[in-house]
């Protein structure tokens, strides 16, 4: 018994040194990876990289319309994919059964959608938004684009938050008499509601750093947007053309990147200040 107390107690330390090794690793790689980036983009910030325009294709001036068409079509994504994420998460978890058929078929359906190449999205929306529906290479196009590439992600996020709850919670609701639309909206949504930011979150990020879909619908135009149908180039396919295609526009590269990790940071700084503070630090789910 002695000898196998020992063996598991020495197995247990070497598994928590390969484990501390692997930690090491990563934290190593992701320091260099920003490093690089903070270290030789930093000095391209100023007030007005972020609100000037881009000038000499890019090389010079800023980021300000870039910033702009950004934010709009990551509103747009965002917009559309959320409320049909949650949705559908709805439905798979409180209308259909377990294991039925149909349960399966749209989680499987979810699933090959999620690891669809992002240059299949950009095809589909070229093909479907920008001619089909004559929005040409647009910030709208480019939304909706996203939007049904990020929606596998939110529902399934959102999905296993709402199957966490309780069933407690929905056999107290029905001995009370409530109907199953009031369970779900007065009991299982607000204590799955983590679920719903955090869906958001990881959608966001994702279409935040989108590159491929992006050339195919929004287009790459530097100039202010004037409506949702103009073209517009995002902060991801502004580093990619300025490091691809334009000569000499690598530190500007750099300052965009730099832009675009810090925009990240904050998005994920404002998810979990939601989720500490708005949501409250002992919430359901």
């Amino acid at each position: 018994m002695l000898e196998r107390a020992r063996a598991r107690s020495g197995g247990g330390r070497f598994a928590g040194v390969v484990l501390g090794i692997a930690a090491a690793l990563g934290l190593a790689v992701f320091v260099w990876i920003v490093g690089d980036i903070v270290g030789r983009g930093i000095g391209s910030l100023s007030w007005d990289f972020l609100r000037a325009e881009p000038l000499d294709a890019g090389r010079a001036g800023g980021i300000g319309p870039i910033l702009v068409s950004t934010a709009l079509i990551l509103t747009i994504a965002i917009g559309v994919a959320a409320p049909l994420g949650l949705a559908t998460a709805v439905f798979l978890s409180e209308r259909l059964p377990g294991r039925s058929r149909g349960q399966r078929l749209v989680s499987t359906c979810l699933d090959v959608l999620a690891a669809v190449p992002s240059i299949a999205f950009g095809l589909f929306g070229n093909a479907l938004f920008c001619r089909a529906l004559g929005l040409g290479f647009s910030i709208v196009s480019g939304g909706l684009t996203l939007a049904c590439m990020i929606l596998p992600w939110v529902t399934r996020t959102v999905e296993q938050h709402l199957r966490s709850v309780p069933d407690a919670y929905r056999l107290g609701g029905a001995a009370l008499a409530l109907s199953r639309t009031t369970i779900v909206w007065r009991l299982v949504l607000p204590s799955a509601r983590r679920g719903l930011v955090v869906g958001v979150v990881l959608g966001t990020a994702r279409a935040a750093a989108e590159t491929a879909a992006l050339l195919f619908t929004s287009g790459s135009v530097m100039r202010w947007p004037t409506s949702l149908l103009d073209s517009g180039r995002t902060v991801s396919v502004h580093i990619y053309e300025l490091s691809m295609n334009v000569p000499g526009g690598s530190d500007a590269a750099y300052g965009a990147a730099v832009v675009l990790l810090v925009a990240l940071l904050g998005i994920q700084a404002l998810a979990k200040w939601l989720t500490e503070r708005w949501l409250g630090r002992g919430g359901e789910a």
